[in-house]
């Protein structure tokens, strides 16, 4: 079945997009840098929790309903337990990759969401668009050859995220316009906290800790805070973007958000893509800036 796209605003769905480009990248760095000292899960624990405790008031005083329905529910369900993996799996790799290389390798998630929205939600791909998401792939992997050699097999694991994040995407997509952004964030949030808190109550383990609970000092937990705020806000632009513009317009937009985690990545850490990564990632970023100039073009033909 078609579906409805009388309310799709594009360039505003791509305005939104731009803003989860430029604050997600920040919470992946303070996921690096505090992946190091403290349990994964510790981590995603007050991630889901500050973002329950941000959005939840919020939809509330704004007269939003968090559960509208048995099948946001369980839409909801699915999207938390996708996140949970997806932050898993990113934080893990984070604590082995640059940030650039590992943000530029989850960044075949648009090619899959591409072919994903056009066989479950009936969007409109054209051969531009595709070739674009192709031409951004070819990028990937050629970010993915140096992180290989350096890291090993656990240059793949930005690859589980972008398969994860990609069925993510298009369930929030399918669910976007039956529920307002900041319920979905705060249910989100609620759905996840029964199933992670728990695990901050197991043994700390002495190498890559995973589960467990590490007391932060004074200056960790801001860092924390910030980690939750950003995450939450990234995550909150993201879902206000699927609200107005379909995925297949939004998946190569994303490939944006790669210059900013090169630019966070080397002020932060002194990372620096070598030589063949950089030119993979100036290749994705190429092929998103089309598909928004593209967009632009489409958007005005049809307003004329």
């Amino acid at each position: 079945m078609a579906r409805d796209t009388s309310a799709d605003r594009p360039l505003l769905g791509i305005l939104l997009m731009f803003g989860f480009c430029a604050v997600i990248p920040f919470a992946d760095a303070l996921a690096k840098l505090l992946g190091k000292d403290f349990p994964l899960f510790q981590l995603i624990v007050v991630r889901f929790f500050t973002q329950a405790l941000l959005f939840a008031p919020m939809a509330m005083m704004a007269g939003a309903t968090l559960f509208p329905s048995r099948r946001v529910v369980a839409l909801t369900a699915l999207r938390a337990a996708l996140q949970i993996a997806g932050l898993l799996m990113m934080f893990s790799a984070l604590r082995l990759l640059p940030l650039a290389d590992a943000v530029a390798i989850a960044f075949v998630m648009p090619f899959l969401l591409l072919l994903l929205g056009r066989f479950f939600l009936d969007e409109e791909v054209g051969p531009r668009r595709l070739i674009a998401c192709a031409v951004g792939f070819i990028g990937t992997l050629m970010v993915v050859q140096p992180s290989f050699a350096a890291v090993g097999w656990a240059a793949l694991l930005p690859m589980g995220v972008a398969v994860v994040f990609a069925f993510f995407m298009l369930v929030t997509r399918a669910m976007a316009k039956e529920i307002d952004p900041l319920a979905l964030q705060a249910s989100s949030g609620l759905l996840a906290l029964p199933f992670v808190t728990p695990l901050i109550f197991f043994p700390v383990a002495e190498v890559a800790p995973l589960v467990g609970w590490v007391a932060p000092n004074g200056a960790e937990i801001w860092l924390f805070v910030a980690l939750g705020i950003c995450g939450s806000i990234g995550h909150l632009l993201m879902t206000w973007s699927l609200r107005f513009a379909p995925s297949a317009t939004l998946a190569p937009m994303q490939y944006l958000e790669i210059p900013m985690a090169t630019l966070v990545g080397l002020v932060m850490f002194g990372d620096l893509p070598n030589g063949l990564a950089a030119a993979g990632i100036a290749v994705t970023i190429g092929a998103g800036l089309y598909i928004v100039f593209r967009e632009r073009a489409v958007s005005r033909g049809a307003q004329t």
